[in-house]
């Protein structure tokens, strides 16, 4: 299983809103249409 991660580099580090983690790609279409159209989500494998 993997999560996709959004850093938002505007924020500083222990800051809840510094990383943004989604479950697919879906939900992160969805909140970058309204939030930062032009963003950058990595992908990372949850271990289990």
């Amino acid at each position: 299983m993997t999560v996709l991660i959004y850093v938002d580099t505007s924020k500083q580090i222990g800051d809840p809103e510094h990383l943004k983690v989604f479950a697919n790609q879906d939900a992160v279409e969805s909140w970058f249409e309204e939030n930062d159209p032009e963003g950058v989500v990595f992908e990372y494998e949850v271990l289990e």
